[in-house]
């Protein structure tokens, strides 16, 4: 029960604070004034605003109390700190979102893509090429490649939803880490035929190395964004 109540008031005040209802840099209502309000022990508000604070929502100030730090972010707004799948990334920015697979195909790792991925060479990947569209604008072309024994029987129609929830809810495995390298690139044809770049002469592109329970890298991604609407957002703290 004590981690119910401490979950639904940080809940109640994170949402208050992303509707603005918090400004940046208002002052929170004192721990008295919130155990009073919810009804719980002052330990239980203290854990809350401590999450709170973890994802830089609020800081504590001696002196002052607990200042709102959070701004809204750009619509497109993607996280280096946190692995989401795209479908994900639409939802928490609420924005309507699809997927369009322009190839998917399955062949056999050489010596080129295995310098270019890290796959071990005669491993079997899948190569999907999809176009991502937030508020049906494309704003992203993906090219993945994926280890088919990791992720077996996938196909275009799941590609189009989410190969993440296929592989966690259905495949069973555990995604845990991802590398991802940030790189501005000159545009290639694909680019310019599947995304609206206008007068664009350039790209964003993340690189992703994903790795699943047993530390077996099954994805490598290149992601290239269109720069107009491109933000990417991460939380850094200095070491004491």
């Amino acid at each position: 029960m004590p981690a119910e109540k401490y979950t639904a008031i940080y809940n109640d005040l994170k949402e208050k604070i992303e509707e603005g209802l918090y400004a940046p840099q208002s002052v929170l209502p004192t721990e008295n004034v919130l155990t009073v309000r919810y009804g719980v022990s002052r330990n239980t508000v203290r854990r809350a605003i401590a999450r709170l604070a973890d994802e830089s929502y609020v800081q504590s100030i001696h002196g002052k109390g607990v200042v709102v730090i959070y701004r809204k972010a750009p619509a497109n707004m993607f996280s280096f700190d946190v692995i989401e799948s795209m479908k994900e990334a639409a939802a928490r920015n609420k924005r309507t979102y699809h997927t369009k697979v322009i190839h998917f195909t399955t062949f056999e790792v050489d010596e080129y893509l295995s310098k270019r991925t890290g796959f071990p060479v005669g491993e079997e990947v899948y190569y999907i090429q999809r176009v991502r569209y937030f508020d049906n604008i494309p704003m992203i072309l993906d090219n993945n490649w994926f280890l088919t024994r990791v992720i077996p029987r996938l196909t275009p129609e799941i590609a189009e939803k989410s190969v993440y929830e296929y592989l966690e809810n259905v495949v069973g495995d555990s995604i845990v880490t991802t590398r991802r390298t940030l790189t501005v690139e000159k545009i290639t044809e694909s680019d310019e035929k599947y995304l609206k770049l206008e007068d664009f002469g350039a790209v964003a592109v993340v690189t992703s190395e994903t790795y699943n329970a047993a530390g077996e890298m099954f994805e490598y991604t290149q992601s290239r964004h269109r720069p107009d609407m491109f933000a990417f957002c991460s939380v850094a703290r200095r070491k004491k």
